[in-house]
């Protein structure tokens, strides 16, 4: 991926090194409301409840010394790029709907984070928040990628920044709103279905900013797309939860199965047209 000398975001908060302080006998309805969240964002929940006890009790930041390594730091100015690449493409989306594109934040943390949707965790992994409009990311997150889903490569890890930022777009376009407000009124098995489709419909969005970057700005090497599709194929819910479980069960996926993850990725990579990603 030709990231190199090209422009940086000045929308990333750089919170590393800033902890979540704990006391003993917290959480109670505090670790349950979060744990709804997380089913929002398509994260098991038992994540958080399993790690709930004094987890919210009387909570606060706390300053913890940290000390980024040089590769964590090129990271950060990767996922910079990354993200002002987002900002080109989106912008010229959205002014071509007639509409105008309000800018997301991305927020890198270690460890802990609060978000307008509650505490955010490394163990979820990246998400967003549609409250206060900021994806998060623990770049330790992309040592998993590489290591325990064994989906390395640059634009395996741009991928991971342009699915976030697919869901600042439905946030935009009212699409988030309205899945919420439909999944509050099914059961659990309909409600994760309707997970899916929002998560495989960012798949396709960043399929599209994908498509843009590499027509416009020839941002695309020998090998990237593949790294992509790797990267969606190893975090499909049937794949992970073989890797966890040892057996699927389909009526609890949240964000898609591999194949589906790959297949809308594509669609709208090949098509480079937000139309193209209507999963619903």
């Amino acid at each position: 991926m030709r990231w190199q000398g090209r422009r940086s975001s000045q929308n990333v908060e750089d919170r590393r090194g800033s902890g979540i302080a704990r006391k003993a006998g917290g959480g109670g309805i505090g670790v349950i409301v979060l744990a709804l969240i997380a089913m929002y964002f398509g994260v098991d929940p038992s994540i958080i409840l399993n790690q709930g006890g004094g987890m919210l009790g009387g909570s606060g930041t706390e300053s913890v010394q940290y000390q980024p390594t040089e590769e964590e730091q090129q990271l950060a100015g990767f996922v910079s790029v990354v993200l002002a690449d987002t900002e080109d493409a989106w912008n010229r989306v959205f002014e071509r709907l007639g509409r105008r594109y309000q800018e997301p934040k991305l927020v890198l943390f270690s460890g802990s984070v609060e978000s307008a949707c509650g505490l955010g965790q490394a163990a979820m992994g990246p998400f967003y928040c549609p409250a206060d409009q900021k994806a998060y990311i623990d770049l330790s997150f992309y040592r998993d990628l590489k290591l325990r889903h064994q989906a390395p490569g640059d634009f395996a890890q741009a991928y991971v920044i342009a699915h976030e930022i697919g869901h600042h777009v439905q946030n935009l376009l009212g699409i988030s709103s309205k899945v919420q407000q439909a999944r509050q009124q099914l059961g659990r098995t309909e409600s994760n279905a309707l997970s899916v489709k929002l998560e495989l419909q960012a798949d396709c969005l960043s399929g599209v900013w994908a498509h843009d970057a590499d027509r416009t700005r020839q941002l695309l090497e020998s090998g990237d797309v593949e790294e992509a599709l790797n990267a969606a194929s190893a975090i499909g819910d049937d794949r992970l939860q073989k890797q966890t479980r040892g057996y699927v069960t389909p009526e609890s996926f949240t964000h898609g199965t591999s194949a589906q993850r790959v297949f809308w990725f594509k669609k709208g990579l090949q098509e480079g047209d937000i139309n193209a990603c209507n999963t619903f």
